[in-house]
């Protein structure tokens, strides 16, 4: 590219000079020779004064002075004859028309030796002689060469600055060119953090934005499905958990009925099979497009307890969900609050003692979901707490990153409200439709404690 690009220039360059050149060279050849005759003529009428008196008497007359060294001057009398000078004996053609009273000179096209200029000698109106004046063309070609030559330096000059602006102009060109092609290929390599150089051309500026456009997407899709990667081996501990302990239970009670077991354990295959549905709906959504509607809280807190209850009772603990009267709907992810009361429960089984007691309450223009238990408390930093493999964090980091990532898409948001005994406390945006009869009717719904 870059040597097209110089290739291209220079080339242009070569033909405008050369159709602005050979004309004017043309002219200015025509113009040295123009000048010279018209320094041959003032030679001729300078002589033609000195001379006519003489002429008149027809006295002898001196040897005329040429300006220039190759300048040759002869006189005439009225009959043709030359009288003084070097020249032809007899009048030629030039000298003719002259002594019939015309000046004469060669033409500018003919080609000839000399250039010859005649004109007549008059005293008032009579013509009593001819001056011819001579000289030879060299000296005209030698002004013209070195004219020209002058002419075609300063068009070298002119195609060498050209060249060199031209390699300038490829380099700035080909150059970003090179560095979107290297971004690209890091790019195809897995680099996603490239990012192309601002060049001030509008149109690369264009491509490296359109490059840097793809390369932020692909890095966050990649961070997506790693993040769904260590989220989905998090989130599937509990249903696996519970699945085991159900066959297990069924493996250690060879009476019991087999039929049970299997139908408890598809019930528990399906919640994972829903876990995976839902955790791949997330990882793939970067706003809250999951949300279908108002949150089902009576429904969700069913299926919380579903799921725990087997978990929880095995541990030989409590597990309460507690829906406030009147409580106006959320508007969130069904999908999403599930994984991040997940998340808290499973968090107080694995890290907290004692009843597990999960509330929905009314908090100003939001829905608050407290998630509490009887432990002893924590005592991490709340910043450090929700970071994602935290160092000091004690286990809790993936799982509390993954679930206030998760409230903060959905518009809320999920802090720790006390340390001991231990609360976590989701804020949820509270719909705007009025809660229905139903609702406002209804007596707080209790589902029973989970004990085995």
């Amino acid at each position: 590219m870059r040597k097209r690009i110089v290739r291209l220039a220079v080339l242009v360059a070569v033909l405008a000079v050369g159709l602005f050149e050979v004309p004017l060279l043309v002219a200015v050849g025509q113009y040295v020779l123009s000048e010279r005759e018209a320094e041959l003529r003032q030679d001729a009428d300078d002589t033609a004064v000195d001379v006519a008196a003489d002429l008149l008497r027809d006295n002898p007359v001196a040897a005329p002075r040429a300006h220039g060294q190759d300048t040759r001057i002869s006189v005439y009398n009225h009959d043709g004859t030359r009288v003084s000078g070097t020249g032809p004996a007899q009048a030629d053609s030039y000298v003719s028309d002259a002594l019939d009273g015309k000046a004469s000179a060669r033409p500018l096209g003919e080609l000839a030796r000399s250039i010859v200029v005649a004109v007549p000698v008059t005293h008032e109106t009579e013509v009593v002689g001819a001056v011819r004046v001579s000289s030879p063309r060299g000296e005209v070609y030698q002004r013209m060469g070195l004219i020209w030559l002058a002419m075609l330096g300063l068009t070298a000059a002119v195609i060498g600055l050209v060249w060199l602006v031209a390699r300038r102009l490829a380099h700035r060109l080909a150059q970003p060119l090179e560095s979107l092609a290297t971004t690209a290929l890091r790019l195809g390599e897995g680099d996603f953090s490239v990012r192309s150089p601002q060049t001030r051309i509008r149109e690369i500026d264009a491509v490296g934005a359109a490059l840097d456009t793809t390369a932020a997407r692909l890095d966050d899709m990649l961070a997506r499905e790693r993040a769904f990667s260590a989220n989905a081996s998090h989130q599937l501990r509990t249903p696996l958990a519970g699945l085991r302990l159900q066959l297990e239970a069924a493996l250690a009670d060879p009476s019991a009925d087999s039929r049970a077991a299997m139908t408890a354990s598809v019930g528990a295959a399906d919640r994972l099979e829903q876990t995976i549905d839902e955790l791949l709906t997330l990882a793939r959504t970067s706003s809250r497009t999951t949300a279908a509607g108002q949150l089902d809280l009576g429904g969700l807190f069913d299926d919380l307890s579903r799921t725990w209850a087997a978990r929880v009772a095995a541990d030989d603990r409590t597990l309460a969900l507690t829906i406030a009267p009147q409580l106006p709907n959320a508007n969130a992810s069904p999908a999403a609050v599930r994984q991040i009361l997940g998340v808290l429960i499973d968090n107080a089984v694995v890290h907290g003692a004692g009843a597990i007691t999960v509330t929905a309450r009314e908090a100003a223009d939001a829905v608050a979901i407290d998630v509490s238990d009887e432990g002893g408390g924590i005592t991490d930093e709340e910043p450090e707490l929700f970071t994602r493999q935290a160092p000091h964090a004690q286990g809790h980091g993936i799982g509390l990153a993954l679930a206030r990532s998760l409230a903060e898409a959905e518009g809320g948001r999920l802090r720790l409200t006390r340390p001991a005994p231990p609360i976590f406390t989701l804020l949820l945006p509270a719909a705007a439709e009025e809660p229905t009869e139903e609702q406002a009717g209804a007596a707080p719904a209790v589902i029973p404690d989970s004990r085995g």
